[in-house]
């Protein structure tokens, strides 16, 4: 063996012994032969093969094992389908091979990993998109295979330098979109947060790295806090002769980023960054819930509790399984400070997901179908619904895993868990999709309430009926849940191919009729005309007479008349305005087909390899996103669009993170090279106490900002409070942080943010 050789298996053995060990000393312990057989499989099946990092392949199936066992708690099958779950991907081996060798468990849990992993896919599929789907089917047969997927996600987003940018930008929105709320959804804290906080780490690296500074910085100060306000908590729990421990919990840097950008504030207005759990193991396991109260009431005698903080997770648990009882209480320094109950079963399932839940489960108790059995049944149900697009399916997907809950009643009194934001006709649809599709209102707590009401906890809704009820488009307006949203496209969609049937053969008819050889590329040549998407919906706008076929559309076929000039109204309107500099926008309104054609050439010959350095040569043939209005000092992206123009995008723009998750391939790492080369326009919002002199002090503040360019400013002023936008041309975010720092400087402003 060469030194290279010697070193590689003593990091593959090593590696293996962590796993044995860790499998030894869990619960399950049994089967550790089968373990070792599979670890022995994958290492020849996939010996001589290294990761991008330049470690040896066979390091990753068993870390995904390790990540299954330790920090998920699955027993030996799912370890063992952990190590093989590449084999039939990345080798020659088959499923029938592992069948023989593993047994049917083992073999269709690393089937069904792999069909999440590759498969055929449609010309208008988003891979993505059809990858998630594949995925989420493959939960309602075996759990294992997504929670396998998970690990195997965990540990990739964990070994992720080693990829190029773009692909950094693509895995990490793919994990905050789908992964992190999955993981969320079962139960999986733990990793749910350090899925976020490793997709944070690599699309916003210095806004993560300040955070966690920040974060060290004030660590002293709630210490503090812990000290001065546990003791007597510790006392009263003693003399109640509880057994407990008292942990802090630290908000994650991705969810303070979050509430940050949510709120507009600086971290130093972050205000429950630090929560307080009480972990007790009860003297009887039957009687912990009432435990639970009895630590409650306890603290009520040390500490005021906030009144409308207290959140009881013990009567109505969430729907992942989760159960406590938190509320806020005032410390005797005047600080609110959260504090969490649970018992030690509690916290093992909150923070390791139902996997846990084997630990403390009776194994003579009847099955029960809990709310994770329902959550998957109620996924199952959007799946089974036909849904050609693969990308609003996934949306539709996602309303289901981010929801907050609510519980609401039926007439009869049986309780309902909605998610939060649900409306009567998300109720109605979620009895049944008939009583949706003729839902004319409802009756809530017994008054007359509109489809679109929002309900809230403790309502009790009756559904109104009516056969003349008829579905339309705005009731996608206001539905948030995944069933309601997928039964009204469907409908919708079954009528629309109806028009466009119509459509079809309105036009096949004036066609035929002019003499014209009926083709689909002549259909596809008067869509690009009449500027449809596609040849259906231009079938759908003759339905609807938007379009009505005439001697112009012959001339056009013909070759004698050309497609009228579209640019002012589609991809160069949003382009020019975001060209700031009055040279480059007068270039591209004189030159705008020759950029176009310029662009398109520049977009082909991008390295994806690379990152694209935006300075006043290239950002010429770029289109700045009026979405996001990305200035230099944003960290961005760019996204190459169907037509091979290059969009920038900040990175945190909600579009630019559909485009990550649906067309990841299309996304070009970037940044920014212009120093002070040309100017952007930035809109500010600005808030504060209408006091005397203070307009007269932004006005002199705005006055002395010579090296900008004030374009408009709004104010106006009520109840004492002033309030407004003000659009300011500048040359990068520090620019916009030293004119936010210059305006907060004057007394009674409060409040200023980009927007």
């Amino acid at each position: 063996m060469t030194e290279q050789e010697l070193h590689d298996e003593e990091l593959i053995n090593a590696a293996a012994q962590r796993l044995f060990d860790t499998y030894m000393a869990s619960n399950h312990r049994g089967k550790l032969d089968v373990i070792k057989k599979a670890f022995n499989f994958a290492k020849q099946a996939h010996k001589g093969v290294r990761r991008l990092s330049g470690e040896p392949y066979i390091l990753h199936p068993i870390a995904v094992a390790q990540i299954a066992c330790e920090e998920i708690g699955l027993g030996s099958t799912s370890v063992c389908a952990a190590l093989l779950h590449d084999v039939v991907e990345d080798t020659e081996y088959t499923h029938e091979d592992l069948e023989n060798l593993f047994g049917t468990k083992v073999a269709n849990i690393v089937e069904g990993v792999t069909k999440i992993s590759g498969g055929i896919f449609g010309d208008q599929a988003s891979l993505q998109a059809e990858t998630f789907k594949k995925m989420l089917l493959s939960m309602s047969d075996d759990i294992r295979v997504i929670l396998i997927k998970i690990s195997d996600r965990l540990h990739n987003m964990r070994t992720l330098a080693s990829m190029r940018p773009s692909k950094q930008y693509k895995i990490a929105a793919e994990t905050l979109y789908i992964f992190a709320p999955l993981a969320d959804r079962l139960g999986l804290n733990r990793i749910k947060t350090e899925l976020e906080d490793l997709s944070f780490r690599y699309e916003h690296p210095e806004e993560y790295a300040t955070l966690v500074q920040q974060l060290h910085d004030s660590q002293m100060e709630r210490d503090k806090t812990i000290d001065k306000f546990t003791p007597a908590i510790q006392e009263q729990l003693e003399l109640l002769g509880v057994k407990f421990h008292i942990a802090a919990r630290i908000k994650s840097p991705y969810s303070i980023w979050q509430k940050m950008q949510r709120k507009h504030i600086p971290f130093e207005e972050v205000f429950d960054i630090l929560a307080i759990r009480i972990v007790f193991t009860p003297n009887n396991r039957e009687h912990e819930i009432e435990e639970c109260y009895r630590i409650y009431g306890a603290l009520t005698r040390i500490y005021k509790p906030h009144p409308s903080r207290f959140r009881d997770w013990l009567s109505n648990p969430k729907a992942n399984g989760y159960q406590a009882l938190h509320n806020t209480f005032m410390s005797h320094e005047g600080k609110w400070i959260e504090v969490q109950i649970r018992s030690d079963r509690m916290d093992d399932e909150a923070e390791g997901g139902f996997a846990a839940h084997w630990k403390y489960k009776d194994p003579n108790a009847p099955y029960d179908e809990t709310e994770l059995d329902r959550w998957l049944n109620s996924i199952k149900e959007i799946l089974d619904d036909p849904q050609p697009d693969t990308l609003d399916l996934l949306d539709t997907i996602k309303l289901n895993l981010f929801a907050s809950e609510i519980m609401v009643f039926t007439p009869k009194g049986e309780i309902k868990t909605m998610p939060q934001g649900s409306t009567v006709l998300d109720f109605a649809f979620g009895i049944h999709s008939v009583l949706g599709s003729h839902c004319m209102g409802a009756k809530v707590n017994h008054k007359l309430m509109p489809l679109s009401y929002q309900l809230k906890s403790g309502d009790q809704i009756e559904i109104l009926t009516t056969e003349k009820q008829h579905i339309s488009p705005e009731w996608l307006n206001f539905v948030v849940t995944g069933k309601a949203k997928g039964k009204i496209q469907a409908i919708l969609r079954r009528e629309n191919r109806e028009k466009q049937r119509q459509g079809e053969e309105t036009l096949r008819e004036f066609l035929t009729n002019s003499g014209v050889q009926i083709t689909t590329a002549v259909y596809d040549r008067l869509a690009l005309y009449h500027d449809q998407p596609s040849r259906q919906e231009l079938f759908q706008a003759v339905a609807e007479q938007i379009v009505t076929p005439c001697e112009d559309d012959l001339l056009y076929l013909r070759g004698k008349k050309k497609k009228k000039d579209t640019s002012k109204s589609t991809g160069w309107r949003r382009f020019i305005p975001f060209l700031h500099s009055e040279e480059a926008t007068k270039t591209v309104t004189l030159q705008s087909n020759k950029k176009v054609r310029n662009s398109t050439d520049f977009v082909r010959q991008i390295n994806r390899k690379q990152v694209l350095q935006l300075n006043e040569d290239t950002l010429v043939h770029c289109q700045l996103s009026s979405c996001c209005a990305p200035i230099p000092g944003d960290d961005v992206l760019g996204y190459i669009t169907h037509d091979h123009h290059l969009e920038i995008h900040q990175r945190s723009c909600a579009e630019a993170h559909k485009h990550k998750t649906r067309h990841g391939d299309n996304i070009i790492a970037c940044s920014w090279d212009m120093h002070h080369q040309q100017l952007f326009d930035a809109l500010l919002y600005i808030k504060g106490v209408d006091a005397q002199g203070v307009l007269h002090s932004i006005a002199d503040v705005l006055q002395d900002l010579s090296q900008f360019r004030v374009k408009s400013i709004s104010l106006t002023t009520n109840d004492g409070i002033f309030e407004g936008q003000m659009l300011i041309a500048v040359y990068s975010t520090d620019d916009i942080d030293a004119i936010c720092a210059q305006l907060l400087s004057i007394q009674n402003v409060t409040k200023v943010v980009r927007i």
